[in-house]
């Protein structure tokens, strides 16, 4: 257990991290919610109940579109675009093992199925990474329009406004601000990431170049 625990740490890590967060993120939610109910005259609601609003629905999968839109992208732009310096890229000037063709690899016992398949299955695979991102991208979207237009109706019926469609929904400047605030954010810190790691270092990650290592060497 202890082997398997250091061999996976930062994958255990990060999931608590996420699971206290997301705890966190869904007590005050309903706190706030049910402050904001009763101040309307209305009832407060339980967490589980919380759990079925649109509000929570629009605050949790806004979010999360605009990490998988990051991530993806960011894996798709640094398969072709560079930056000097950064251990952020991949190195400049030189063949790194990522683009190498899986179809000229040898084949062992540890090689993955799809390579020693081939064909539609190894096209598919040596692109699924990007492929997992944007279809959660893509899912997280659907679920914020899902319920933003929930939330959005609720609004509207305690002011006496019309309802609205979830593609009606996507259209209304509310739902894009709800995107656009979050998307900027995402990019901003992968920018500060990429720019930074050119002239600053962190020992021992392997987000950071070497600290002896020149500003100008590109890569980790």
């Amino acid at each position: 257990m202890g082997k398997w625990a250091k061999e996976h740490g930062l994958l255990i890590a990060n999931t608590a991290l996420f699971l206290v967060f997301f705890g966190g993120m869904i007590l005050s939610g309903a706190a706030a919610y049910s402050e904001e109910q009763q101040a309307h005259g209305e009832a407060a609601v339980s967490v589980l109940q919380f759990l079925g609003t649109g509000e929570f629905m629009e605050a949790t999968f806004e979010n999360w579109e605009s990490e998988f839109l990051q991530m993806g992208m960011y894996v798709v732009l640094t398969v072709f675009l560079f930056q000097k310096g950064s251990s952020e890229s991949k190195p400049m000037g030189k063949d790194a093992p990522q683009d190498e063709d899986p179809r000229q690899a040898a084949i062992r016992k540890a090689t993955p199925w799809p390579v020693k398949r081939g064909g539609v299955v190894l096209k598919f695979y040596e692109h699924s990474l990007s492929i997992l991102l944007f279809v959660l991208f893509l899912a997280s979207f659907g679920l914020h329009a899902v319920g933003g237009a929930e939330a959005y109706n609720q609004d509207q019926q305690s002011h006496d406004g019309p309802s609205v469609t979830v593609l009606q929904y996507i259209a209304t400047s509310r739902f894009w601000f709800e995107s656009f605030q979050n998307w900027q954010s995402e990019f901003l810190a992968v920018a500060v990431l990429v720019g930074a790691s050119v002239y600053l270092r962190e020992r021992g990650s392997p987000e950071s170049k070497p600290v002896a290592e020149p500003h100008y060497e590109t890569g980790a």
